[in-house]
């Protein structure tokens, strides 16, 4: 073999395994567009999702333009994050755009003000499974683990302290399917809380955080993720790895 050929083939080689090396898990669509409250948190979120994206190798976007939202552009991914979004974010044709993103057998992950999000849309309630009432002051609480067989979960222990702006959730459960991952124990902290004639006193049992099959995709969402500094917390990090990781893949439970 002459050099040319030696040089021509080692080139092909290398090629290839440049290929086969930075070939990536999946891909997310990060989204962030807001229409109502927009929480400080949202930068130190979209900083932390790239460097999970680089930490457990898979693809991210990140975007607020909901003209994204059409066919074409969502083929390339495998799961949508709605990180922190509010209110009414997406027109009708934008709308189909997604849901059919999710019958197509793909994952959807919703942070904290996702279900803030979209109420006069009924596919997207039962797709977030609960959708937010009201919330206290910032504060203390204890956490449970309800379920650890799913990823991200392992490393939590059964019960432990967490600080956060707590979520309660509108009365109405949206979809019947929820399998809850963590709920907050209402004896630990004041969950009172008044705003104008709207009242929270609770939810007795209080899930925070939960997943589903849903419309033949896939549905993650925790309500943890206020403070913008808990986006530099290792097991948040990996709580909603987790959840991202299931959502866009489908595995990591055990059967």
């Amino acid at each position: 073999m002459n050099m040319k050929k030696s040089i021509i083939l080692f080139l092909i080689c290398s090629c290839i395994s440049l290929q086969v090396f930075s070939q990536q898990q999946f891909k997310a669509l990060l989204f962030t567009k807001t229409a109502g409250y927009h929480h400080e948190s949202i930068n130190e979120g979209v900083t932390a999702v790239k460097a999970l994206a680089e930490r457990h190798n898979f693809g991210v976007e990140w975007h607020e333009d909901a003209k994204k939202f059409n066919n074409k552009f969502l083929a390339q991914f495998d799961v949508i994050i709605f990180l922190n979004t509010t209110e009414d974010i997406l027109n009708d044709e934008q709308q189909n755009a997604f849901k059919a993103f999710i019958q197509s057998g793909k994952g959807f992950v919703g942070i904290h003000s996702a279900s803030d999000t979209e109420y006069d849309w009924q596919w997207y309630t039962k797709l977030v499974g609960r959708m937010f009432h009201i919330h206290p002051a910032q504060q203390t609480a204890m956490l449970e683990v309800t379920d650890s067989n799913f990823p991200g979960m392992e490393i939590f222990p059964k019960r432990f302290m967490w600080t956060d702006e707590w979520y309660e959730f509108k009365k109405e459960e949206y979809s019947k399917n929820l399998k809850v991952l963590l709920t907050i124990d209402e004896n630990t902290y004041n969950p009172n809380a008044q705003w104008g004639e709207k009242i929270g006193k609770g939810m007795g049992y209080h899930p925070i955080s939960w997943y589903q099959d849903y419309d033949n995709g896939r549905s993650f969402y925790t309500a943890l993720g206020h403070i913008p500094l808990i986006y530099s917390d290792p097991w948040f990090l990996h709580h909603i790895y987790g959840g991202i990781y299931w959502a866009a893949t489908g595995k990591g439970i055990k059967k």
